[in-house]
């Protein structure tokens, strides 16, 4: 196949619970010139380990375009904004950078660019993605909501970790149908 797709890096670069990042966590998402921003935004939040997608967000491009998901703004989007849901990544440019922010109150930041040359879904996924999709990446990815542990309320102490740990971590409930249970463990 032909090198078709879009490699765009995508660096947290802010969040409201981490300050500014450095070494900064990245992904590298593969995705068709003909997929839309709201799919590429919902791809970044699930690289980034984002479970709860209902916050606003916008991509603002180099030119200062704006795209945001016009449905939820009720009328009041910002004058000159581009819809996400019809706006296509075939808009950019091969070396450009634009930026990527979720959740307009924590201020979650991302600075994006496209690589100088196109990909090949099938030599670097294996697939041809039905919509864009991680490669690639690296880095400590932060909590959205900035908790540590299930139930971290901010305010409680660390639980203490179980007597023993790891060393007396068991077998994953359930069964070991694929025969690994020396391996995997909970």
């Amino acid at each position: 196949m032909a090198r078709t797709h879009l490699a765009i890096t995508v660096e947290l670069v802010h969040g409201v619970y981490t300050g500014d990042l450095w070494p900064r966590p990245g992904r590298v998402l593969i995705a068709a010139r003909t997929a839309t921003f709201e799919q590429l935004g919902k791809a970044i939040d699930d690289a980034f380990a984002r479970w709860d997608h209902n916050h606003l967000h916008e991509f603002t491009l180099a030119d200062g375009t704006v795209i945001i998901p016009v449905r939820w703004w009720d009328g009041e989007e910002p004058e000159g904004s581009l819809d996400g849901a019809k706006a296509r990544l075939g808009r950019l440019r091969p070396g450009e950078q634009f930026a990527y922010t979720f959740d307009l109150g924590d201020n979650w930041q991302h600075l994006c660019a496209v690589a100088p040359q196109r990909a090949d879904p099938l030599e670097t996924l294996g697939i041809i993605p039905v919509g864009p999709l991680p490669c690639w990446g690296w880095g400590d990815i932060p909590d959205q909501y900035g908790r540590r542990w299930d139930d971290d309320d901010g305010s409680s102490p660390m639980p203490k970790a179980p007597t023993g740990w790891p060393a007396s971590r068991q077998p994953c409930p359930g069964g070991d149908p694929a025969g690994t249970a020396s391996r995997v463990t909970c």
